[in-house]
């Protein structure tokens, strides 16, 4: 849903403070996914999650689904591939970092009212602060009554958060949780080399392996690094290897 521009009415007076942005206009409530992140790119998913996802993006899956894993395990790939999903299928789909809306969330939630699907990340940001957990609780249940379908993720199980209010802890244990765990090396290998053929050129092993042990196996950062070598190799029309990886890199690469 996108931010309705605020009515003009000149600006406040001395003595009457501007009002603080409204939330809803700082959060990419229908952020448009980018085109890697999709359930279909998604790599070494564990059995049967990107189906559960795929059926929940249609609405044809009844439960909600509570994804949990640490940092760098695809949580946040999947909650905007499922949104994708979602779109593509004629549905209203919404995309909220907790995080962002930490301390206004009712706002921002209120704000997503009427859509088919929320995709709501990294739930452990607003545990401890009760009216955000309250807010949660309460949209939960407005959600369930209308039909909309949630996707939460989170970096721990809902008892490993332990939310102050209880009602919300009970809520989130009755989702299907799905646990996600981060890549390994052939994993990270498979993202990078699928990702550059997308944008079409090769990522051979010998460059895979120089990135992985020069640059770093920080997948995030790996995958940003894809849009600077793609510039750099049609710009210079040459191939993505090694020497050309130190041409480009060399200064951020020991």
């Amino acid at each position: 849903m996108k931010p309705q521009p605020p009515a003009s009415g000149g600006a406040p007076s001395a003595t009457e403070p501007a009002s603080p942005p409204s939330v809803t206009a700082q959060l990419p409530l229908s952020l448009r996914p980018p085109p890697d992140q999709r359930l279909e790119t998604f790599v070494a998913a564990p059995e049967g999650v990107l189906d559960q996802l795929c059926a929940l993006a249609h609405g044809t899956h009844a439960d909600w689904l509570y994804l949990a894993g640490p940092a760098a395990s695809g949580k946040t790939h999947l909650l905007l591939g499922v949104c994708a999903a979602a779109r593509e299928a004629g549905r209203r789909a919404a995309y909220l970092p907790l995080a962002a809306a930490a301390g206004r969330l009712r706002e921002a939630l209120d704000a997503m009212e009427g859509h088919d699907l929320l995709a709501l990340d990294g739930v452990e940001s607003i545990i401890g602060r009760r009216d955000d957990e309250v807010a949660l609780f309460d949209a939960h249940n407005r959600a369930r009554a209308s039909g909309t379908a949630l996707v939460y993720a989170a970096r721990q199980a809902p008892d490993a958060l332990a939310p102050g209010l209880p009602d919300l802890h009970s809520r989130l244990s009755q989702c299907t949780r799905i646990v996600l765990e981060p890549l390994d090396d052939d994993g990270r290998r498979e993202v990078l080399r699928t990702r550059a053929l997308r944008r079409g050129w090769t990522l051979e092993d010998a460059a895979l392996d120089w990135l992985l042990r020069r640059v770093g196996r920080d997948l995030a950062g790996l995958t940003a690094l894809l849009d600077r070598l793609d510039q750099a190799s049609l710009a210079a029309q040459r191939r993505v290897t090694v020497p050309f990886l130190r041409q480009v890199l060399g200064a951020v690469a020991p």
